[in-house]
């Protein structure tokens, strides 16, 4: 699910006492009225923003449907919106993610698709790594004949500082089984995740 190393437990005083310090450094004075509960509503935010850490996103798949009249071609949830944080600079990372897959004999509820693009999505990350966690979740978990994901990501540590360039995005794919080796497979799952626009 997580890094097999343990990670040390942190309080919620600790977390939020991290705050005050960054205030601080920033040049604010955290006893300041505006700012007196700024420390608890960053540590609730961050148990929010970084829930995926509690979750496996294998579980979501777990429960799979073969009763489906012999459907056998591809399956593609499109628009998934997400929202992220940059491990680099913490800064957020929006976009949507494209899933699709060509199952062997069983599928899946297609919010659970959802719900794995959240699990890896809410944790720090790198965009091309969070792609390839997601096609890997949905390869080694429901084994369908091929996966494709495709994600899409504004990055605000590019927007909002360094550079400075808006209305910039970036593309990532990961390709799996037959969406990476037939390019009739491909090219059928991007013409529907292009069919949007």
């Amino acid at each position: 699910m997580t890094s097999s190393v343990p990670t040390p437990q942190v309080t919620r005083e600790q977390a939020e006492e991290a705050v005050r310090t960054l205030l601080r450094w920033a040049g604010e004075d955290p006893s300041r009225e505006g700012l007196l509960d700024t420390p608890r509503r960053v540590a609730e935010a961050y148990g929010d923003w970084f829930s995926g850490y509690r979750d496996d996103p294998r579980e979501y798949l777990a429960r799979t449907f073969k009763e489906v009249a012999g459907y056998d071609e591809m399956i593609v949830l499109r628009d998934i919106e997400y929202e992220s944080h940059c491990e680099h600079h913490m800064a957020p990372i929006i976009g949507r993610v494209h899933v699709g897959y060509l199952p062997a004999g069983k599928v899946v509820g297609i919010s659970k698709l959802a719900r794995v693009v959240d699990a890896y999505a809410r944790r720090f990350q790198v965009q091309e790594k969070m792609t390839a966690q997601i096609a890997q979740c949905i390869q080694e978990t429901l084994h369908p004949l091929g996966v494709g994901v495709v994600v899409e990501g504004a990055h605000e540590c590019m927007t909002t500082r360094g550079v400075h360039k808006r209305g910039v995005s970036m593309v990532t794919s990961c390709m799996l089984g037959s969406f990476r080796e037939d390019a009739r497979t491909r090219s059928e799952f991007l013409r529907f995740i292009e069919g949007r626009r």
